[in-house]
């Protein structure tokens, strides 16, 4: 980190540098504004930042990689999978008390379409009717739901790490990127934030004078600065409506008939883009039944399905960046499909173990140890054949409902700071279970009345409720609204109480749906950076 003596004052200072702060970083870019960019950890994860992302929870647990301290913040972990939030999503539902967004569809759109042609997600025209739809006819079945809807999910073929990919928008004229500096403290006068504190690895404080400040940390961190602050919580709705979008498998298709091709609905990759078609209930009817908004990913079981050695490959090659571009390449526009759910569309806890160089040939021996189960792989793979597929298994994502006691608090523990770590309590609810169990009853009907297969065990019999993992997606506790008595920040993302206190990211998400937030994310930040421009160069910058 600069000297204190060195830094000058800023127009805006946005904290964290992962998707919601590098996004704003690089809008406000050759504005004329003097920006900040305070990053806790470093350019490769450390023990301290480590310590630092840790969380005590209940009932859902937080992963510890869910929450990174390095340059990129979470992007550095993602798989890239980014779907548009439903029209449903935005809507004000009466059944959903304090639901709907302070934004409409078009607005979120424009946003939408900005983050595609700047950040790498997929065209918003392939989420549309003739755009990925179109790799129905590639499959063996095309079956014609009555109620069923398709949600497309798509992800650039090489993830997009913020950090990596932009870093050079926090090194030119007019913007600077401070690592190691750890906001912990927000010193504030009559609702105006003045400086805010950032602490080094060393114990040593800086002051960091701005003239608007941004909070863009994720959906924990924001909540535990505001509180740890004490702004914004005149009405206690900081922290809480937390939200997250809990994934798990259940349920077994097996199909009347097997089959060797379905990539619309098993996965593939076209060009840049892999995706698939996840199966949910239209909009109409999570209204009419007065559900929320939950879907399934269909995955084919393969001989070497969750075989480690496989997964171990994929990451191998993952992680060779050039060979998985010429490998691409060389396929040109062919529809490739998935032979294996680890080459897209979905993290695991292996997929995000630290590698060192020993941990990197301890992976490659896992292989060979697995090589039996790699070399099957490898030979459908490579000869673009499948073997007969006969069951497909559920993977499950759940929308969950906005509920005040789904909340972070302080802790009485600290960090080492000394500051009060995230206290997490969120857990699914009635409405959230009742509606992935209707979703079930749904594809049981519709998959034998078209033919493809029935479906077991019944989710409605399972014990304990076994979608119970954390999908890394903290969402809803800094809630954007009009009314500072149910929300935490106004819609142009400003805290209701603070004359210059914004935040970013999903904590503004008052509703969640069942969508991967990245591109949302990175579209309001796109948004909140026109905002800034307005505000800060009319009044004299």
């Amino acid at each position: 980190m600069c000297s204190s003596d060195l830094l000058p004052d800023y127009d805006v200072v946005i904290v964290g540098s992962g998707p919601a702060g590098m996004t704003l970083a690089r809008e406000l870019g050759g504005s004329g504004l003097r920006v900040c960019v305070l990053e806790s950890g470093l350019e490769k994860p450390t023990p301290r930042g480590d310590r630092l992302r840790e969380v005590q929870s209940t009932g859902i647990h937080i992963k510890d990689y869910s929450r990174e301290r390095v340059l990129g913040g979470a992007s550095s972990t993602w798989s890239g999978l980014s779907s548009p939030l439903d029209d449903v999503d935005l809507e004000a539902r009466p059944y959903l008390p304090r639901s709907g967004w302070p934004l409409d569809r078009a607005e979120l759109d424009e946003y939408y379409g900005q983050a595609s042609e700047r950040y790498r997600f997929p065209a918003p025209e392939l989420y549309a009717p003739g755009g990925f739809d179109t790799l129905r006819a590639e499959g063996e079945r095309e079956p014609q739901w009555e109620i069923l809807h398709e949600k497309i999910f798509l992800a650039a073929a090489d993830a997009q790490d913020f950090g990596k990919e932009w870093k050079s928008c926090c090194e030119g004229e007019g913007t600077d990127l401070l690592l190691d500096a750890t906001l912990v403290e927000l010193e504030s006068d009559q609702g105006t934030v003045r400086t805010a504190l950032a602490q080094t690895r060393s114990g040593r404080r800086v002051p960091i004078r701005g003239r608007a400040f941004v909070l863009a940390a994720g959906g924990i961190e924001n909540a535990r600065l505001l509180l740890d602050a004490n702004l914004g919580n005149e009405h206690d709705q900081v922290g809480r409506y937390m939200m997250n979008h809990p994934k798990n498998y259940c349920g077994i298709l097996h199909l009347t008939e097997p089959v060797q091709s379905l990539p619309y609905f098993f996965g593939c990759q076209v060009g840049a883009n892999a995706g698939y078609a996840g199966l949910r209930l239209p909009d109409e009817v999570l209204v009419q039944r007065e559900l929320l908004n939950a879907y399934v990913r269909m995955e084919p079981l393969f001989p070497w399905s969750d075989n480690e050695g496989v997964e171990y490959l994929v990451l191998l090659v993952k992680k060779c960046k050039g060979l998985l571009t010429f490998w691409t390449k060389r396929q040109g526009q062919a529809v490739i499909a998935m032979r294996d759910y680890s080459e897209t569309g979905d993290d695991s806890d292996l997929s995000n173990t630290r590698r060192s160089a020993l941990g990197t040939a301890a992976l490659s021996l896992r292989v060979l140890l697995h090589l039996p189960s790699v070399l099957l792989y490898l030979f459908f793979r490579l000869s673009g054949r499948s073997p007969k597929i006969r069951r497909v298994r559920l993977r499950n994502f759940m929308e969950m409902e906005p509920r005040a006691d789904n909340r972070v608090t302080l802790a009485q523990a600290t960090d080492p700071n000394g500051r009060p770590m995230a206290q997490v309590q969120h857990d699914t609810g009635e409405r959230d279970r009742a509606s992935l169990l209707a979703l079930h009853e749904v594809l049981r009907e519709e998959f034998e009345r078209t033919g493809l297969g029935t479906l077991g065990p019944d989710l409605e019999q399972a014990r304990p409720w076994p979608i119970t993992q954390d999908a890394s997606h903290h969402m809803g506790t800094t809630r954007m609204g009009r009314e500072p008595q149910t929300s935490v920040v106004t819609p142009q993302c400003r805290v209701h109480s603070t004359t210059n206190l914004y935040c970013a990211g999903a904590s503004l998400f008052p509703n969640s749906g069942c969508s991967n937030p990245t591109w949302t994310i990175v579209a309001l930040s796109i948004r909140l950076a026109r905002h800034l421009r307005a505000e800060l160069q009319g009044s004299g910058a």
